[in-house]
């Protein structure tokens, strides 16, 4: 049987949700933070009040879901048992500005100076004194933290912070946002293949000029249907299973390449090693780039393996824009060797205007946004609260970056 305080805590927070979703029927554009406010609050209330550490017994159920939908990793040493750690007074976090927001990091590390700051410049001021810093790995403000122990950075890539000397060595605990705009990613990389398989960036440029041209693709020269076609997906990682899940429901032949291992979920037809990318592209009618940028990866789509496509097929990018030679692709798509292309990132980035990728035919440019989505960012959130949690009280964290490997 249950206890009274047990039923007592249970009747508060269902007092707490009805107040939440009353207050998000009268303004929808409230349920996202009131939803974080409910959290906070439950885990606050959770939080034993005489433990100096300050942390709850253990996530919430939405960060429980998140975490397994999105197979997050833990580290395999739990922050207590790692040099240098120890129970942190003083917290700064970069670019979170929204109250509940805050409330929710508060609340799983109570009695700890969280210190918010509008930019990661405004954090070299109040690191000096710091044992956490969320949102940036800037060297110049990590060298202003003599007691910084752990960094947590919002993005997927670390290409700017792995060769960090205060980060050299494994010397801080680097945390990151790798699979958490996954989901996004992955259905912008099927965005821009479908768009370019069906012409839609021709059609686009007609309508800018009011022209009404029905011959294009009257041979079906210019039209591709999926179904049955392969796609390579070049890094099975986060970002590439999320693909690889949309392509295969969409009826695609998927295979794909990974750095380290040849294990991949059912949907995947085949999995490759890094060396056998070529030889893969050969087969493939659609090529998504979805790699992290290493000395492995660097400059890793050249001539070679743009000559090594199939002629007429298509390639994607949504890893990092330095893992493609940015004149290979040109000429490639003024040959006809591929079809067209379609691009998150790009070397060099921001794109200057001018650029020849700017007017390339068949070229698709979105300016480094792919991540973006009205889910990604909350999930980023519940991914800082719950490694806040974990390491007030010295658990592993999440997503932990292994600086050897460089993500």
């Amino acid at each position: 049987m249950r206890s009274a305080e047990e039923l007592r805590d249970d009747a508060r927070e269902r007092g707490l949700a009805a107040a939440a979703m009353h207050g998000a029927r009268r303004d929808p554009t409230r349920t996202s933070a009131l939803w974080w406010l409910l959290g906070g609050l439950i885990l606050a209330a959770a939080a034993p009040a005489d433990d100096g550490a300050g942390a709850a017994g253990g996530p919430a159920a939405e960060t429980r879901a998140m975490i397994e939908s999105l197979g997050l990793q833990e580290g395999s040493t739990p922050t207590r048992d790692l040099p240098g750690w120890r129970p942190p007074s003083k917290v700064v976090v970069a670019w979170v500005d929204d109250p509940d927001h805050q409330a929710g990091l508060q609340a799983v590390a109570p009695g700890v100076e969280i210190v918010f700051v509008p930019s990661a410049e405004a954090a070299a001021a109040e690191v000096a004194d710091a044992q956490v810093l969320m949102g940036s790995c800037d060297e110049e403000i990590l060298a202003q933290g003599p007691q910084l122990h752990w960094v947590q950075v919002y993005s997927a890539g670390v290409d700017h912070c792995v060769g960090n000397p205060s980060l050299a060595g494994g010397a801080r605990l680097l945390t990151n946002g790798q699979h958490i705009a996954s989901p996004a990613l992955a259905e912008h990389a099927v965005a821009l293949m479908m768009a370019l398989v069906r012409g839609l960036d021709r059609y686009h440029a007609n309508q800018l000029q009011g022209t009404w041209e029905r011959d294009i693709g009257m041979e079906g020269d210019d039209f591709m249907e999926l179904a049955g076609r392969t796609v390579l997906v070049v890094g099975l990682g986060g970002i590439g299973t999320e693909v690889a899940r949309r392509a295969h429901g969409l009826g695609m032949r998927v295979i794909a390449t990974r750095g380290s291992r040849r294990e991949g979920p059912e949907y995947v037809d085949y999995v490759g090693l890094a060396d056998e990318t070529l030889a893969l592209a050969r087969q493939a009618d659609v090529v998504i780039n979805t790699t992290p940028l290493t000395e492995q990866t660097r400059g890793m789509f050249n001539a070679a393996f743009f000559e090594a496509m199939q002629p007429g097929a298509y390639f994607v990018s949504v890893g990092r824009g330095a893992s493609t030679n940015t004149e290979d692709l040109i000429a490639a798509l003024a040959s006809g060797r591929i079809a067209g292309a379609g691009l998150d990132v790009t070397d060099p980035e921001p794109l200057p205007a001018g650029h020849p990728l700017w007017t390339t035919p068949r070229v698709l440019i979105t300016p480094h946004t792919a991540g973006r989505s009205d889910r990604s960012r909350e999930r980023m959130f519940l991914l800082m609260q719950e490694n806040l949690r974990r390491y007030v009280a010295g658990e592993p964290l999440l997503s932990v970056v292994d600086i050897e490997r460089g993500y």
